[in-house]
């Protein structure tokens, strides 16, 4: 049978969070899922884990890469379903989310990237109170920084991401937000669903909780603002990006969106 929907997760050194990773994929209640994962060289015992699940495990890619956009490009070249999504090694898909992915999609033929609710999660993978709810992308907002996308609960249809031409494997800070731009960019029709479908882990190690990360973001975005004038879309002047965030900060209809997730 030809998969549904195909799952990607890159893990390096992951070792603590792999197996809730791995087990949020391959219990799902959604027929023809096929999952590949790739791990370019853990040596914390992640490939021990790999192996005890390698039978529920459709490819495993053992191979090294050049980062991480790198080894979601060679994951995604090893599938074959029209619906593809990828999955962090420390995140999670909550039950029932890729059955979801694939009925909305089956219903929504004109619709090529869906982006669901996420819910945070500590290091114990604890809840936190409060979801995320997925902004309408706009191309100004995200290069602003106004516009909210879960990658956990975000999945398309293989024709986007082959427009998009797949990760830029020079990014090594947002290659998942890079992404999102250059299918919009290609004419990719964006649809938010306000159900959480996956868990982000926020903790320490991560890259969104080091040091650096913010300045290593603006940089990003002064990328992504010139690529955008590039290919002739407006981009905000620094006083009309302080107002959106500004605006974005005390939305009440953002802020409502969030506790109306389910």
């Amino acid at each position: 049978m030809e998969p549904a929907i195909s799952i990607v997760t890159i893990s390096y050194n992951k070792g603590p969070y792999l197996e809730e990773c791995l087990r949020s994929v391959i219990e799902q209640d959604c027929a023809g899922v096929e999952y590949v994962v790739a791990d370019p060289g853990s040596s914390d015992g992640s490939r021990d884990i790999l192996q005890r699940y390698r039978d529920r495990i459709g490819t495993l890619i053992e191979a090294p890469d050049d980062g991480p956009a790198d080894g979601l490009n060679k994951g995604f070249a090893a599938t074959r379903a029209p619906i593809l999504g990828y999955l962090n090694a420390d995140d999670r898909y909550v039950p029932g989310a890729l059955r979801h992915v694939v009925e909305y999609f089956a219903a929504h033929p004109d619709a090529d990237v869906l982006c669901g609710a996420i819910r945070l999660i500590d290091e114990h993978g604890r809840p936190h109170l409060r979801k995320r709810a997925a902004d309408h992308f706009h191309l100004a907002n995200y290069a602003a920084g106004t516009c909210m996308i879960g990658q956990q609960a975000t999945f398309f249809r293989r024709r986007a991401f082959d427009a998009a031409g797949g990760f830029n494997v020079e990014n090594r800070i947002a290659w998942d937000g890079e992404l999102l731009v250059d299918m919009a960019l290609a004419g990719a029709r964006f649809v938010p669903v306000g159900r959480v479908l996956g868990e982000f882990r926020i903790y320490g190690a991560t890259i969104t909780g080091s040091q650096n990360y913010r300045q290593r973001l603006e940089e990003y975005r002064q990328g992504i603002r010139r690529k955008l004038q590039r290919k002739g879309v407006r981009v905000y002047s620094p006083l009309e990006e302080r107002l959106r965030w500004l605006t974005a900060r005390v939305n009440p209809l953002r802020h409502a969106r969030n506790l109306l997730v389910r």
